[in-house]
């Protein structure tokens, strides 16, 4: 169950069998099923794990009094949800399933007694902080520069390329993609007519087709040019501009 986070930190290094092990034992603890939009933890609550994604979509967001809500994130299979919020006392956000989800509950001392053990996981692991901190900056001047259009693009080109890294993506381009046109909404800070009318703007120019809770990409380089997408915040070791799929090109250095 832990090919996703295996395969995403394999962005960072390539691991040995003992450090391949040791993420699935973890992956492999108290597993949890949501339907979709349930709250896996909510805002105010105290928090006791930290949560793999292992199948499904999930979101980080904050409901303002008046109940308008803001994304903040979207969590794919192979996210770590907070890795450190054991350190405080209550969630200042609220973490929702999306889709239907399966997650792994970890407790925080499991994860400190593998680190430990393990300490090139432990740096893994900081990897995938970093990462997540280097994508909401990614998100702040997406919403306060980008034009509407370039918004959502530029949102459809980081999903489709985050989940061709885990090897989620198929041969004809198409991803998983449950995620609504109120969700987008919600993420891009523009109203559904419009997160509507930029959608079919992109079918027209023929460059995705969304159909089924699933995304299809047709031209990725001519959509990540619309959307000014520049993918080194991911981190990836893999040449994502390419047009074919695949999984990451990994460095052997990292072996050593």
């Amino acid at each position: 169950m832990a090919l996703y986070l295996i395969r995403k930190l394999q962005n960072f290094a390539i691991f040995s069998d003992e450090e391949r092990s040791a993420l699935q034992d973890l992956a492999s603890r108290r597993q949890r099923l949501l339907n979709g939009r349930d709250d896996v933890i909510a805002q105010g609550e105290r928090p006791g794990f930290v949560n793999l994604v292992l199948e499904g979509f999930a979101c980080r967001y904050k409901i303002l009094p008046d109940g308008r809500r803001q994304i903040l994130s979207f969590f794919i299979p192979g996210d770590l949800c907070d890795l450190h919020s054991d350190v405080l006392h209550v969630m200042d956000h609220s973490i929702g399933a999306i889709s239907p989800l399966r997650i792994a509950q970890i407790a925080p001392d499991e994860i400190d007694a593998v680190t430990t053990q393990l300490p090139r996981l432990r740096r893994a692991f900081w990897w995938n902080e970093l990462v997540g901190e280097a994508t909401t900056r990614e998100w702040l001047t997406n919403i306060g520069q980008r034009t509407g259009t370039e918004r959502v693009a530029h949102l459809l080109c980081e999903t489709f390329v985050r989940m061709r890294a885990i090897g989620l993506v198929d041969g004809t381009g198409a991803c998983p993609f449950p995620i609504t046109q109120a969700d987008l909404s919600d993420a891009l800070g523009i109203s559904i007519v419009h997160t509507n009318r930029m959608l079919q703007d992109l079918r027209a120019e023929g460059l995705i087709v969304l159909k089924g809770r699933t995304l299809q990409v047709d031209d990725l380089g001519a959509l990540m040019r619309l959307a000014n997408f520049d993918p080194s915040y991911l981190h990836l070791r893999s040449n994502v501009g390419e047009e074919t799929g695949g999984q990451p090109e990994l460095d052997r250095e990292t072996t050593s």
